[in-house]
């Protein structure tokens, strides 16, 4: 892995609107701290890494304010770039990956998953640098069905499901290459643009308290897993 350069952009470019909160939901406090600032930490815990925070332009100036106060960010400016995002995930992530002109590796993980572990990480790096991709992911655990516009539904193997979570992580050629197409609706996240590239997706081990924090109910996840000493 010494022999690539490792990247990381961070994607935080949410609303607070199903949070019913006027914060942007990246920054609303997780045990006394904003909840990007526990993803961020998390990641300069990988030795030598350049990270590239995707911000919404209007809330840069807020992102300066907290950072100011955090220690770890402090000592780690040289090791950090803030850029703006665009109006969705993919011109966000596009805006993101135009930052690096070296190849390597890079890692795309939401602002919103805080508790992500660093074995996780340090995987996605290793298994995207032998096979080029890493998406960490889980089994589903609850029965799924499937609706379709007719409101019929029908019941799918779930032991043929997976939930699909960040890092997803890639060798830089790659998806720089894959995200030269025109946007499309169903890209949901970087594995699906690799994927239409025509691109083999290669999933490793993610983690159940790896949540995405998007409902007021995910908060109370997260602080509860904090507080167990994650």
């Amino acid at each position: 892995m010494n022999s690539h350069e490792k990247f990381a952009i961070i994607v935080a470019g949410g609303s607070g609107s199903r949070m019913k909160s006027e914060t942007p939901k990246q920054f609303l406090p997780l045990a006394g701290k904003p909840i990007l600032l526990h993803t961020v930490e998390k990641f300069l815990q990988i030795p030598d890494i350049q990270l590239i925070i995707v911000l919404p332009k209007n809330d840069i100036e807020y992102w300066h304010k907290i950072a100011h106060s955090n220690s770890i960010v402090q000592k780690n400016t040289d090791s950090l770039i803030i850029i703006v995002g665009g109006a969705t995930r993919f011109q966000s992530v596009k805006n993101g990956l135009s930052q690096i002109k070296s190849d390597g590796l890079v890692a795309v993980h939401d602002g919103v998953r805080p508790l992500v572990n660093l074995e996780i990480i340090q995987n996605s790096y290793l298994v995207a640098e032998k096979y080029g991709t890493a998406v960490a992911s889980v089994w589903v655990k609850d029965s799924v069905r499937e609706v379709n516009s007719n409101g019929e539904n029908l019941a799918l193997d779930r032991t043929k499901l997976k939930l699909i979570q960040t890092p997803q992580t890639f060798r830089i050629g790659l998806i720089k290459k894959a995200f030269e197409v025109e946007e499309q609706s169903f890209f949901t996240d970087c594995a699906s643009v690799l994927e239409y590239s025509g691109e083999k997706i290669t999933l490793i081990d993610g983690a159940y308290e790896n949540i995405k924090i998007t409902t007021p109910e995910d908060m109370i996840v997260a602080e509860a897993v904090l507080a167990n000493n994650y």
